[in-house]
């Protein structure tokens, strides 16, 4: 018999699915989890009431927040991943045969277990790839903690409630600029901006006392309702953000990755914001 199942993530307003079946549901260590089936998105994966990712849509998710750093970089070896234990982030990131190692750091064993049981096109074999190293523990322990360097950090969390709310604070933003080679990049998951605007401004009023260069980029997945997606984007380096087409264009082919969302010219245009938001981190930072 088929249910419907409500996202809990906005007061006053939601969204719907039809739970064709219920794959798997229990409250893990950290959170409740639940995997069910859905007619249009397939199997679905949601966390604390909150959906994280659906078979339909995540390429565009995770395309964006691994392929823009990674090719603006242009050079980036050492990559590492907080959060993404469905495993399409490693995926993406483990496509480029430029990247020697990937660090990945989950709090959260059981999102790994079941999204290899359920979810296995997510990852897609990336955690045998023997570049990849799988930390089980907490993101803001790793960063404040670890003597490692990477030229890109990747943060791939829920929003900032339960087990996510770290990772957007003073404290993870600092830890993980130190983690950072010099002209590093840093990007993270910053929620659907129309409906999340202090969220935006939060980090970037965050963000602007860290980095030389902040801003945000933005794609459209349709589970993530309420409006385009925003990625934050922070380095010491800001000609990484301003990268030519042709420069991208020409990494983009020597990395021979074959996408479903990103391209170059996706790429150079997500910097572009609407106006609400650029009015909204303006009146936050005075930039």
């Amino acid at each position: 018999m088929t249910r419907v199942w409500s996202e809990t993530l906005y007061d006053a307003y939601g969204q719907h699915f039809n739970t064709d079946k219920i794959l798997f549901e229990s409250k893990t260590e950290h959170q409740h989890l639940l995997i069910f089936q859905n007619a249009r998105f397939g199997r679905v994966m949601a966390l604390d009431g909150v959906v994280q990712t659906t078979e339909r849509d995540e390429f565009i998710y995770h395309e964006m927040l691994a392929h823009v750093p990674i090719l603006a970089h242009g050079n980036a070896r050492r990559v590492l991943i907080v959060g993404g234990g469905d495993g399409g982030m490693l995926r993406e990131v483990c496509r480029h045969r430029s990247v020697e190692s990937v660090t990945q750091v989950e709090i959260d064993q059981a999102v790994i277990d079941m999204a290899l049981r359920y979810l296995p096109q997510h990852s897609a074999g990336a955690y045998d790839d023997p570049r990849a190293h799988i930390v089980i523990g907490d993101g803001i322990d790793f960063v404040r903690q670890t003597d490692l360097r990477f030229d890109v950090i990747i943060s791939d969390s829920t929003d900032p409630v339960g087990p996510g709310e770290v990772l957007f604070s003073d404290s993870f933003y600092a830890n993980a600029k130190r983690c950072l080679n010099p002209g590093g990049v840093l990007v993270t998951q910053n929620g659907v901006a129309f409906m999340q605007l202090d969220e935006a401004r939060e980090t970037a009023a965050k963000l602007s006392r860290l980095f030389q260069d902040w801003h945000f980029y933005s794609a459209a997945v349709p589970t993530y309702v309420g409006g385009v997606m925003a990625f934050a984007w922070a380095s010491d380096n800001p000609e990484l953000r301003r990268q030519p087409l042709t420069m991208i264009e020409q990494r983009f082919a020597a990395a021979a990755i074959k996408t479903r969302y990103y391209n170059p010219a996706i790429h150079q245009a997500a910097f572009a914001l609407p106006q609400y938001l650029l009015d909204a981190l303006a009146e936050e930072t005075g930039k």
